[in-house]
Parts: structure tokens; sequence; C-alpha cells
């Protein structure tokens, strides 16, 4: 059994995107049986972040993810790609309302596209974390974190609500083939 590790370290854009997947894909290549996602990000965007998760869900082969220190805004989702999740126990998941930065002006109809695209990634994103986390103990009430007030979770309530399987400080084997992803 072969696992690769991993490493991101930064943004949820269309950089680190692309290397996630060139990087996976290579893992692949490499013979991979399994790839542990250490995940540390302060979150970026939904389009970016949205593809992750459906890319990481389509590999043949298992995909763990785990919180490195933070896992924050976007990055909640590609972190719930993973078939077994676990986290530091010193870390800490963040929930918030969803923004962006407009550029220059906007016309009626552009900002109707932008109010209707915001509302869609929220029940996606609601959506997403209803299903990776059925069952739990403790339900989350996404829908009011990404719209009025923000929450963080703790590695213990973590587990209570479905986010996380163990708290757990993974070490890397010397012999662990390993990436890394960052800005």
């Amino acid at each position: 059994m072969t696992n690769h590790v991993i490493h991101f370290t930064g943004p949820i854009n269309s950089s680190t995107c692309g290397q996630l997947i060139n990087k996976c894909s290579q893992a692949l290549k490499q013979d991979a049986s399994e790839i542990t996602l250490k995940i540390a990000t302060m979150g970026g965007e939904c389009s970016y972040g949205f593809s992750l998760y459906n890319f990481l869900l389509s590999l043949p082969i298992p995909v763990n993810t785990h919180n490195l220190g933070t896992v924050e805004s976007m990055g909640n989702i590609i972190f719930l790609a993973g078939q077994r999740r676990t986290a530091c126990q010193h870390s800490k998941f963040l929930f918030h309302p969803f923004h962006w930065t407009i550029h220059g002006s906007v016309d009626h109809a552009r900002m109707s596209e932008y109010a209707m695209s915001l509302d869609f990634d929220r029940v996606l994103y609601a959506r997403i974390v209803e299903e990776r986390t059925q069952g739990a103990k403790e339900r989350l009430d996404v829908s009011q974190y990404l719209t009025a007030d923000s929450r963080i979770i703790t590695p213990d309530e973590a587990i209570s609500a479905g986010l996380i399987h163990a708290v757990e400080d993974l070490g890397m084997p010397a012999d662990t083939t390993s990436w890394c992803i960052h800005s």
C-alpha cells in the first residue's frame, strides 16, 4: 500500500486548484493506493472549491483529509471530500458568510447574476455539509453560518458534528511520498 501525502497550505484559487489536480494525477501515475490531503487554508473561491471537491470524490483511490491547524470557509468543502477525516488536537474549522470582491462598475443584470450565484453557492455548500455529516450527533446550522453568524468549531465539536472521525496528530513515515501546494 503506497500512501502519498499532499500538503495543501494556501488559498483556494485557480493556481492551487490546478496544482492539486496535478499532484493527485502524478500520485496516480506513481501507483498510489491512497492519498492523504493535509490542509491548512483560509479558504478562497467557491468555483474552485466545488471543483476540487468533485475532483477528489472522482479519484479511483481513497482520499483522506486532515486539518493541519485551520480549515476555513471554502476549505471545509475540500476537507469534506475525505473518506476518512481527521484533525490535529490544536486546530479549528471556521464557517462564515460568503463575500465577493467586485471590481469596477456593475449594471443591474450583473448584480442580479452575482446575487443568484451567491445564493446557489450557499445552498450547494450547505447541501454538501449535510450529505457528508449525515447521522452526526449535532446538526450544523450551515445556512445560518453562511448568512449571519460565523462559527468556529473545535476538534471535539467537529467529531460530534460529523466533520471528522478522529482527533490525531498524523505523523509521516520516512518512506512516504510527499507533495506540497502553497500559493
